[in-house]
């Protein structure tokens, strides 16, 4: 949802004078990877509004790569308030939030577990003096606006900003890769010959629970090969070990008819998939997380869609489209098909058409969407 409509469903702001007393913050997101990326956005705001403050970030384990080395955060917490059982692991979690006396507390997680573990933060004694969610209802103070049920997961997000008096200026993930990483994707790059601007990254992958989000291995290849044909020197794909079979099948196929001109990038830290794009001409991404770490690089990104709403789990930022085949079954957000086999539903989604969407100027096929 565009920021002025934001503005619309959201209430006026409450004085922001509180903010000048709040000395330690903790921010709450443990899920997805995605969605951690996307918190990004908040720590950019938050680190401007209050200047002064210690930003402490509960997420989880397998996030934590993406802070180890952010200027903005004070330290990363990662109890796993979901593991080890759950007496124990809130337990854990009390133990180490009531440590950090903070003054405001931003739950990004907004979710059952985490409206509890807050719950029983406020009867041990220790609750923040505020504590911002974008959904309503206790803890949260104040009430955050109502928005459509579609309402991407960052717009709804600042919208909670905007009604504390916060300035919600980031518009896209904002990641710090530390030196030493970007340093070694230069020179992984570099060594394979990849220069800036004249290769393509194919991310094919989802998380295991979500492969019907999977554009088939066979279609990405086809249009790495029209790309190559189209002028792009080499195809770079990312994706972690779990995806390796599609990723290892895709640079296979293309290196059939083009030679040295395709690779599986693996074993990445996830800040060096910023540096990986920052350098690439076009990205094209299933519904993924690793799509909303690349939207950081600020490069073009088109995302394909079919049992997702591509109007809820596109990544924000101006370079970023996402396109969906228009009728039939859609948006049902199952973990199989109904009718078996591939989605169909991505199947409608041709390698040509998507050639076209990235041609320059592109060309919209009247049977896909784009947002």
């Amino acid at each position: 949802m565009p920021s002025a409509a934001i503005a619309a469903h959201a209430p006026p702001p409450v004085a922001p004078d509180w903010q000048r007393a709040v000395r330690s913050i903790l921010v709450i997101k443990w899920s997805a990877l995605g969605d951690a990326a996307l918190a990004s956005a908040i720590l950019e705001d938050l680190h401007a509004a209050f200047p002064q403050a210690a930003i402490d970030l509960d997420t989880s384990p397998a996030a934590q790569p993406l802070y180890a080395a952010d200027p903005r955060l004070r330290r990363v917490l990662t109890p796993d308030a979901r593991a080890g059982g759950r007496l124990r692991a809130a337990l854990r979690w009390l133990r180490v939030v009531r440590a950090g006396r903070y003054g405001l507390v931003v739950d990004l997680q907004c979710s059952d577990h985490s409206r509890l573990l807050l719950a029983l933060l406020r009867l041990s004694g220790r609750a923040p003096r505020h504590c911002l969610g974008f959904r309503g209802g206790l803890p949260y103070r104040p009430r955050p606006p109502a928005l459509p049920r579609r309402t991407p997961p960052l717009e709804a997000m600042r919208g909670m900003l905007a009604r504390a008096g916060i300035a919600a200026r980031a518009r896209q993930p904002v990641l710090h890769v530390p030196a030493a990483l970007a340093e070694d994707a230069r020179r992984r790059l570099d060594a394979r010959g990849l220069a800036p601007g004249t290769y393509a990254v194919f991310m094919p992958g989802s998380q295991a629970a979500g492969r019907l989000k999977r554009w088939s291995a066979e279609s990405y290849a086809a249009l790495g090969r029209l790309l190559l044909d189209a002028g792009a020197a080499h195809i770079v794909v990312l994706g972690a070990a779990d995806e390796a079979g599609a990723c290892t099948e895709i640079a296979a196929r293309i290196e059939s008819s083009h030679p040295g001109r395709a690779l599986w990038l693996r074993e990445l830290a996830l800040p060096q998939i910023v540096s990986v794009c920052a350098g690439a001409r076009r990205i094209v991404a299933n519904d993924t997380g690793i799509a909303h770490i690349a939207a950081a690089a600020g490069r073009p990104l088109l995302m394909l869609c079919g049992p997702t709403d591509p109007r809820r789990v596109k990544p924000p930022g101006t370079a970023v489209r996402a396109v969906q085949a228009r009728g039939g079954c859609l948006d049902c957000y199952a973990k199989t098909c109904r009718y078996g086999g591939a989605p169909r539903c991505l199947a409608r989604i041709t390698p040509d058409a998507v050639a076209g969407l990235l041609a320059d100027p592109p060309h919209i096929p009247a049977d896909l969407a784009v947002y």
